[in-house]
């Protein structure tokens, strides 16, 4: 009979399962969201962000699993500390990919909006120049290419624990 699995086993894969959520889920929102860039038919962009719903909910699970998840393990091992340097790196670079995220999302949000409401006026298969110019937001991109940098040093950060 193999060994039963300690809490701290539990916490760890529900930690690591959680950072491959966010990690899916910003593939996912980067792959649509060039993709999209070039769209400006309402109906066109609609199929993107149906394509992107599963991922809104990986990002859920996977800012708030890691976050979560993350502190147990830190305060279960006796060999950490929530104030260590590595930790609270761990934290602050969660807070920026999290805020960077959120305010990057908006500018789709909108477009997602603006998409629902031209279609519902009957425009699907109309060009919008103002739909195409949310699609294209530098703003946007930009700050989803700081949340994806941050995740990536806070995945750095978890696996080589600078200073533990």
């Amino acid at each position: 009979m193999p060994p039963a699995l300690s809490l701290y086993d539990w916490l760890l894969f529900l930690h690591v399962f959680a950072a491959f959520a966010l990690v899916a889920a910003l593939i996912v929102f980067w792959i649509v969201g060039i993709a999209a860039r070039n769209v400006d038919r309402p109906v066109e962009s609609l199929r993107y962000f149906r394509v992107a719903q599963p991922a809104n909910v990986l990002v859920v699970i996977g800012t708030l699993g890691t976050l979560i998840f993350g502190i147990w393990l830190a305060i279960e091992r006796d060999a950490y500390q929530v104030w260590d340097g590595w930790i609270l790196a761990a934290l602050v670079l969660w807070a920026v990919a999290s805020e960077t995220g959120r305010r990057g999302g908006l500018p789709y949000m909108e477009a997602k909006k603006l998409a629902e409401r031209l279609a519902s006026e009957g425009r699907a298969d109309e060009p919008s120049p103002e739909l195409h110019a949310k699609l294209k937001d530098r703003n946007g991109m930009m700050l989803n290419a700081l949340s994806s940098l941050a995740v990536l040093l806070l995945l750095l950060d978890m696996i080589y624990k600078p200073g533990a």
